[in-house]
């Protein structure tokens, strides 16, 4: 779940510099001057150097060591009563011989010497014939090979390693046909989206669909690394779009590249390229999605170095260099980021055997167990080099949502050993349960947020994939709680219902608040958007996976209808910026997301449970499926590396 405080906070910028032709009205003549320039100075350079070697070589008559020849060696000897000249300890043997060979040598060598300055004059002269775009076309050449003997050196085999038992990846055909055609509309939609960014935005990050081209956020840093790409894979495999999944897969085997001087959001890059690759790779066995991930799980290591080893928020890809978000509480890294890195990050370790990825994640763990907790509550902010945290500010929604959300899932993950995780799962939602999760007056369960103290009776859209995290977890809850927990996840799915329904879209805000006669409405304006985001969706199908009810397909239904209606233009989706209006603007972004989790939860809805079985899946927070691992105590015992 993309947390709202990873979305840039402001569009003021730096006034770009004017670097164009007007700036340098002659650039492009002394680029060409330039060019020449430069060739002879290397080329007097190594002139130079030529005749430099050749004047200071050392003088054979006074030094022996010239020769490189076998038969005339220097040895270690102390004694000169046999004719033999003694220097500094050295026995050189065959004088007149010698000397008479040495001078040979010394000739072929100044001739070799010659020879070699009169083939770098000609390619000099040959070179300085060529036009400005042929030496830039043989420089890019020579760029090329040393990208591609760089991309071998990284493209090292890893270890073979068993799969897991791989169960309903081809499936879920439901016999109903009224659910049929609704699964088919999702389909149809994610081809509408698809074809968009492929014929408008292919490589680029996320599409802009009514400016038909590019976009890309902070997130990301400055580099196409073709995000939605990446995001979307599982969905089309999963959906049987097998031909877009090979043009996915083409696209990342020659393009994807992250040798780039890019700055990126650790979570952000790790949930959506990492867990998106890693899940294509299990669903296809295609080696190259798990050589890619593994390349850039090793960009993302240097983000651990700190004085805690709880992560930056940010990494340069390039040099290493990480850094937290300026408006992170003094210098904060956030919860819901670098606690959401477990379920990749042993996979990672599964399939490699390294045990350097499942270390720090564990490490990070440690950590938090140590720690206080205000009222049992985990702060969204701790300081990496302090190791304290920050603000006391709680959330279950952006900030925090999905660090407990790892907690469960390590434990689902672990085929239920990692008994750790399970119990650090029951004590937070204990405590959530007490001091966030409240009734409204008109009888609404919602989750707020405690500030210093304090309980905000505000829910965010993010919040609401906690209602699918209570029923996902009620199975193996304490004191037999699971009845409880699955009816606390009905009543949150059923408030995020509502704050979809009273809009005149019957799309949901960003935010909705519970205070005095409000409920479940926006009152901000600047919380009134919708950004096509999952949570909703996402709890809805949990919610029909673990009951059945019906009324779970009919909301999706009616999200899948408005979404289309609202959002749908010719050039892809967008969000839209007022849900409360009957006559909307965009904000033209098709977010990368939407094709990673709101319509691939939208078709497991109307898929029969066979697709994709919670017991040997589990989902992480992008939606990317990644296997049970069957593993004694979470120490990788699957991989025979570890045994």
């Amino acid at each position: 779940m993309t947390t709202p405080a990873l979305l840039p906070l402001s569009g003021r910028r730096l006034p770009p510099l004017n670097l164009g032709a007007s700036a340098f009205p002659h650039h492009r003549a002394t680029l060409r001057l330039s060019e020449k320039f430069i060739l002879l100075l290397i080329l007097s350079a190594f002139i130079t150097l030529c005749f430099g070697a050749f004047f200071f070589l050392p003088d054979s008559s006074k030094h022996k060591r010239f020769d490189l020849g076998l038969e005339d060696v220097l040895i270690p000897h102390v004694d000169t009563s046999k004719g033999g000249k003694n220097l500094g300890g050295f026995l050189i043997h065959g004088q007149g011989h010698d000397e008479h060979r040495h001078r040979e040598e010394e000739e072929r060598l100044r001739n070799k010497i010659r020879a070699d300055h009169e083939k770098a004059l000609e390619e000099a002269k040959e070179k300085l014939k060529k036009s400005r775009d042929e030496i830039q076309a043989e420089i890019q050449t020579e760029k090329n090979k040393v990208v591609q003997e760089l991309k071998k050196k990284d493209s090292k085999p890893l270890p073979p390693v068993p799969l897991p038992n791989l169960i309903g990846i081809n499936s879920g055909e439901p016999a109903d046909p009224d659910v049929r055609e609704k699964r088919n509309k999702v389909k149809e939609m994610m081809k509408h989206a698809w074809d968009n960014y492929r014929q408008y935005g292919w490589g680029h990050n996320e599409l802009k669909p009514i400016a038909r081209k590019g976009h890309t956020t902070n997130i990301f840093g400055n580099s196409q690394m073709g995000a939605t790409i990446v995001d979307a894979l599982d969905t089309l495999y999963i959906m049987g779009l097998h031909d877009e999944f090979r043009e996915g897969q083409e696209w990342i085997d020659k393009n994807l590249d992250f040798s780039v001087n890019s700055e990126v959001s650790v979570f952000e890059v790790n949930i959506r390229f990492i867990g998106g690759l890693l899940a294509a790779y299990y669903l296809s066995g295609q080696e190259v999605f798990k050589i890619k991930a593994v390349q850039l799980a090793g960009k993302l290591l240097p983000a651990f170095n700190t004085p805690t080893g709880i992560p930056w928020a940010m990494v340069n890809l390039k040099s290493g260099v990480g850094r937290n978000w300026g408006w992170a509480s003094a210098g904060s890294s956030i919860l819901a980021e670098f606690g959401t890195l477990h379920m990749e990050f042993v996979h990672l370790s599964y399939l490699t055997g390294d045990p350097v990825y499942y270390n720090k994640v564990m490490h990070i763990r440690k950590l938090l167990q140590k720690m206080d907790r205000p009222n049992g509550l985990y702060p969204n902010y701790l300081n990496p080099r302090t190791g304290r945290w920050g603000q006391h500010h709680t959330s279950v929604g952006g900030l925090g949502d999905s660090f407990y959300e790892y907690l469960l899932k390590a434990w689902l993950m672990s085929d239920k050993t990692d008994t750790e995780a399970r119990k650090m799962y029951d004590d937070a939602i204990e405590a959530i349960e007490k001091h966030l999760i409240r009734k409204s007056n008109g009888g609404l369960t919602f989750i707020g947020e405690w500030k210093n103290g304090h309980l905000e009776r505000k829910m965010g859209h993010l919040t609401c994939f906690a209602g699918g995290m209570f029923a996902l977890g009620a199975d193996g809850s304490r004191d037999d709680k699971a009845g409880h927990y699955l009816q606390l996840g009905a009543e949150i799915a059923h408030t995020c219902h509502e704050s979809y329904d009273r809009t005149t879209l019957k799309l949901g805000p960003e935010a909705f608040k519970f205070d005095g006669g409000v409920e479940a409405v926006a009152v901000r304006q600047n919380e009134k958007y919708y950004i096509l985001r999952p949570e909703v969706i996402e709890t809805y199908w949990y919610m029909w996976r673990f009951t059945h009810d019906p009324k779970y397909r009919q909301w999706g239904w009616e999200a899948t209808q408005a979404i289309d209606k609202y959002c749908r233009v010719s050039g892809g989706f967008s969000g839209v910026k007022d849900v409360y209006s009957s006559s909307p603007t965009y904000d033209d972004v098709q977010q990368s997301f939407f094709l990673a989790e709101t319509l691939k939860y939208l078709y497991l809805l109307f898929s029969n449970d066979d697709l994709l079985p919670l017991d040997n899946w589990v989902f992480n927070t992008e939606a990317h499926p990644l296997p049970v691992l069957h593993l004694a105590n979470t120490t990788l015992s699957g991989n025979p590396a570890y045994r």
